[in-house]
């Protein structure tokens, strides 16, 4: 295996022009490409002028060399989470230019062609990145790092996971726009001179085809190794694998036996934050409960174990604090030989008439009550007051009682089970029921988009199946074109259907729940609307994604017929 390199002198001391540093598609990227590349966005940068970029680009290798260019040329590199407008938008009073996708409006750097660049070493001091918190329990927090704290932390993975890993390609679910996927994505394969693939992996058909090339390490998150379907061919390449990591999350008990069942070996899995880097870690290779192991160089603080439950306190060179202070995180913990153990994370508490009621607790109580696997509780507002929702993920005898008795049932279940251990006024009055919990990029359920779910304009819906193949995406729903709809009131009086710009607006706001859709809506191609779709209607969405073309195809259909039927050409945004 090569000699690892410090971010620092990554393309000054470098490693010989031939050296594989990525793979895209059959093709090898070698170190001479990227420090040509790297040359380019430096160029760009400095061309530019301002300290302060947003970066994002989906491909793995043009991302690395635009982060080295930007940091050669002394900037400090934005990490937006996604290519959202929203999200770009935000940025834009915090930057001074956008690489790769851009708000509308706004032009992206591109690369400077056949530019090159006298690379020097980079200051441990350079304020390299600015990343944001997943904003799972509200806006996304905005962390800085220094280059010396990311150098430290890959240095670290290296100490702790090169000699087993070997000198094997790097492979990746998750995307390198978040803290984790940068750093076993990108940031350590290129210091240990690893090569990673240039695209990722959405799809777990997708991760069988890429072992079936060879030997290689798998980066992915819980929200995918819980979706690992048991009908794949996993036998024939788990013997391919030879390193997977998780992070981002808990692993659930159903996962981590997926993993042992399937591809053969429990994860790495790893503990920490956005603010706080890498913490611990641990591999339960036969112990369900095994405890967190803490990285070199790391310090931690919890409970004694004698039942004071403390919350965790981390002191750590991958933060940026003042010399001997701690950082408190939100989770619990208890310590115990070698590490610690993780008790949940601290109660999150709401003043609901004049009384506390824990948020967490009201979570506990649903899931240990049988009928959900997953749940999660938050307030909406509600005219001049404010009302519990529970987003939830029915276990198989849940969706029985909802297909038995409809969802008021499995809502009077559910509130029955409450009851005992809350206040009546505070039991949820609001309740959605998903197959799987919605995630970002970084794998986390934000309270953002689980407010999103109760939004009026949006249809209540189920997946009934989904498949992919070589440059396509389909997604069969099952979707309530509901009475209580804003979307019916006045269109028409006495006779309500639903308008077709709604069976539009619908088809590209669940396309962009299950798809990686550019931003910009360009035409509508062969549009049809062939019967009307009256109030209570339940329908069947198929949409299919080509990403090569651009095109979202959308039918609605429902015992009645067909309803409607098109394309959606998207584009823009990419880099």
């Amino acid at each position: 295996m090569a000699e690892p390199l410090a971010l620092e002198h990554l393309l000054v001391h470098g490693r010989p022009p031939g050296h594989p540093v990525a793979r895209r598609e059959d093709r090898l990227l070698d170190f001479a490409a990227l420090r040509a590349r790297a040359a380019s966005w430096c160029a760009a940068f400095q061309a530019h002028g301002g300290l302060r970029h947003a970066l994002f680009l989906d491909d793995a290798f043009d991302f690395a060399a635009a982060l080295l260019g930007a940091w050669h040329a002394g900037v400090c590199v934005y990490l937006p989470a996604d290519a959202r407008p929203a999200t770009l938008d935000a940025l834009r009073a915090h930057v001074h230019g956008f690489a790769g996708r851009a708000p509308a409006g706004l032009t992206p750097l591109t690369p400077v062609l056949d530019a090159a660049a006298d690379f020097r070493p980079l200051s441990p001091d350079l304020a390299a990145l600015v990343v944001y918190t997943s904003g799972s329990s509200g806006e996304p927090t905005a962390i800085p790092k220094r280059l010396s704290q990311l150098s430290r932390e890959v240095a670290t993975l290296g100490a702790l996971f090169d000699a087993e890993a070997g000198d094997v390609p790097v492979l990746a679910t998750v995307s390198h726009q978040h803290i984790y996927g940068l750093l076993f994505r990108v940031l350590w394969p290129l210091a240990s001179g690893r090569p990673f693939d240039a695209h990722g992996l959405p799809y777990p058909e997708d991760i069988v085809a890429a072992l079936k090339a060879g030997p290689a390490l798998l980066v992915a998150s819980p929200a995918h190794l819980k979706r690992l379907p048991a009908s794949l061919d996993w036998a024939a390449v788990r013997g391919n694998l030879r390193g997977l990591f998780s992070s981002g999350g808990p692993l659930s008990p159903e996962a981590l036996q997926a993993c042992r069942d399937l591809l053969g070996r429990a994860p790495v899995e790893v503990y920490g934050s956005s603010e706080t880097g890498g913490v611990a870690w641990r591999r339960r290779d036969t112990d369900d409960a095994a405890s967190w192991r803490v990285m070199p160089g790391v310090e931690v603080r919890a409970g004694s174990g004698s039942g004071d439950d403390e919350v965790l306190a981390v002191r750590s060179p991958h933060l940026d604090l003042p010399e001997g202070a701690w950082f408190t995180t939100e989770d619990r913990a208890r310590a115990v030989p070698g590490g610690f153990e993780l008790l949940g994370r601290r109660d999150r508490l709401l003043k609901l008439e004049e009384k506390r009621v824990s948020l967490s607790a009201m979570e506990r109580a649903l899931v240990e009550g049988g009928l959900l696997r997953e749940a999660r509780v938050l307030p909406l507002a509600d005219g001049h007051r404010v009302t519990l929702a529970v987003v939830a993920v029915p276990d198989a005898e849940g969706w029985r009682l909802q297909e038995a008795g409809g969802r008021r049932s499995l809502n009077q279940a559910l509130r029955e089970k409450l009851a005992p251990h809350f206040e009546s006024s505070a039991l949820p009055r609001r309740f959605r029921y998903l197959e799987a919990m919605p995630v970002n990029p970084q794998g986390k359920s934000t309270e953002a988009a689980l407010a999103a779910l109760f939004d009026p304009r949006r249809p209540p819906f189920r997946v009934l199946e989904r498949t992919s193949s070589p440059g396509s995406e389909r997604v069969l729903l099952s979707v309530e074109a509901q009475a209580g709809s804003p979307y019916f009131d006045g269109h028409f009086p006495g006779t309500p259907i639903l308008p077709g710009v709604v069976q539009l607006e619908w088809a590209l706001l669940l396309g962009r729940e299950h798809f990686a859709l550019p931003p910009d809506f360009l035409r509508l191609e062969t549009l049809k609307f062939q019967q009307v779709i009256p109030p209570d209607t339940r329908l069947t969405l198929e949409l299919t994604w080509a990403a090569e073309s651009g095109r979202l195809g959308f039918k609605l259909t429902s015992d009645a017929g067909a309803h409607a039927s098109g394309r959606i050409v998207l584009g823009g945004g990419v880099g």
